[in-house]
């Protein structure tokens, strides 16, 4: 008895220090899992913060990417402009120097001939030719003037390739022919030839301004609100791709969440399955094995009770306690069969407990990951469908824009001679005018002066 005593006392050690052991491992996992909730929500508290502001930092930077954008294209264009002009007008200025060179040595070389003409004229003629030579120089300056007058203003036509100062100065060179053949004030013919001439290309260059103006201002404008259209349609463009990525992510996380509770699931059916099974063969087992130790302890019982009463199984009694002993052993045995039996059910039953609180944690929070992942990607597609409405309004816009702005530049730009080119040729066809004017004016004061010489003298 004493050795089945210890039997059990020894089984009942074990089995205390097994249950021991299992909750100590039981409440070091608990710890364990606090802790690690506990740094997975900060991880996810800080990421979140870092991911906010880098979404925050992203789209700061790709506004100002767009405006950069928007800034480097109007410079380069402001860039390639102002050395486009820089071009013209240096060949605008060499072409009018060259100009300005052969114009004034050919009248050099012209006076340089008339004054040689005058002087073979005085030392040839005499004295005796004063009178005549006096009326011829008074009746022949004027043809001169105007035949200078209209010289200037065929090479001012064919320099500026000017059909219509061509025609002026046909008409001027017929109003001096006409003139010398008929009489009349020829001086005022073709200053007024001239004159009505400044006043038709003042007129065409004050139009021109104000074209010019009118497509500076609306060019303007619709180039500067083809630029922010531009840039809010690149903008809302990224923020429709971002939000589309950003979905797509989220969805392929929610499916693979979706993934791991199916499988979280199917381990857990599994695992209610065995431990079922493990529960219920525990319940058949013990109750076997119960059985069997009352069976052999009623034996015992009926054998030491038949033993004590009757004296006359003396010469039995040695074959007794070896029946005795060996039912002692057998109870021995089934006990300790039942204590482990019991002890690893008890095991089994805690790990289940321990991998059904897991599961449960585990299980909402990815369910709750399911369901906040879902719901921000539901947020971000409404924002892209409602982004994408706001597209395609700018885009229309901007098409508008631009098919206004196209307008524009077959109106204002497409043309065989820009503006520029247009109002520096008028500019110089109106100077060339003026100055024609001024040669008329001053040999007619010329002339006039000699007239009253002669008439003086005569």
């Amino acid at each position: 008895m004493e050795l089945d005593r210890g039997v059990l006392e020894g089984l009942t050690e074990k089995a205390q220090g097994q249950l021991d052991k299992a909750r100590k491992e039981e409440s070091t996992a608990a710890q364990n899992y606090a802790m690690l909730k506990q740094s997975l929500t900060d991880a996810i508290k800080f990421a979140n913060s870092d991911m906010d502001k880098a979404k925050k930092g992203m789209s700061e930077s790709q506004e100002k990417k767009a405006n950069a954008e928007g800034d480097l294209e109007v410079t380069q264009k402001d860039l390639a402009e102002d050395i486009k002009a820089k071009s013209t007008l240096h060949a605008d200025c060499m072409n009018a120097a060259e100009e300005f060179e052969l114009a004034t040595k050919s009248r050099g070389e012209e006076l340089g001939a008339l004054a040689t003409a005058k002087k073979v004229i005085q030392e040839s003629t005499g004295g005796a030719a004063g009178q005549s030579y006096s009326f011829l120089q008074v009746a022949s300056g004027s043809d001169l003037a105007n035949a200078e007058a209209v010289r200037f203003v065929r090479d001012l036509s064919r320099k500026s390739k000017s059909p219509a100062l061509a025609q002026l100065a046909s008409r001027m060179s017929a109003a001096v022919k006409l003139g010398s053949a008929q009489g009349g004030d020829v001086f005022a013919k073709v200053k007024g030839l001239i004159n009505d001439m400044i006043a038709t290309l003042e007129s065409e260059a004050e139009e021109d301004a104000t074209q010019k103006a009118y497509c500076d201002k609306e060019m303007s404008e619709a180039t500067t609100k083809k630029d922010d259209l531009t840039a809010e349609n690149e903008k809302l463009s990224t923020k429709i791709a971002q939000d589309k990525s950003a979905s797509a992510k989220l969805k392929g996380e929610v499916a693979t969440l979706q993934n791991e509770l199916a499988g979280m699931a199917k381990a857990k059916a599994e695992a209610d399955k065995l431990r079922a099974d493990e529960n219920a063969s525990f319940k058949k087992n013990s109750a076997e094995m119960k059985m069997g130790i009352n069976g052999v302890k009623k034996a015992l019982q009926v054998l030491k009770e038949y033993y004590a009463a009757d004296d006359s199984h003396g010469a039995a009694e040695g074959a007794g306690s070896g029946i005795i002993g060996l039912l002692e052993v057998c109870e021995s045995d089934f006990t300790k069969g039942l204590t482990e039996m019991t002890a690893t059910e008890e095991t089994a039953a805690a790990e289940y407990e321990a991998y059904v609180k897991e599961d449960q944690l585990s299980n909402v929070a990815k369910s709750q990951d399911v369901k906040y992942k879902t719901k921000e990607a539901a947020g971000l597609d409404k924002a892209v469908a409602e982004v994408s409405t706001d597209l395609a309004s700018v885009t229309d816009e901007l098409g508008a824009v631009v098919k206004g702005l196209d307008k524009l530049k077959e109106m204002c730009v497409a043309k065989a001679e820009p503006y520029a080119e247009r109002k520096a040729r008028r500019e110089s066809e109106i100077a060339g005018l003026k100055e024609a004017m001024t040669i008329l004016e001053g040999e007619a004061a010329l002339i006039q002066k000699s007239s009253r010489h002669f008439l003086r003298r005569h």
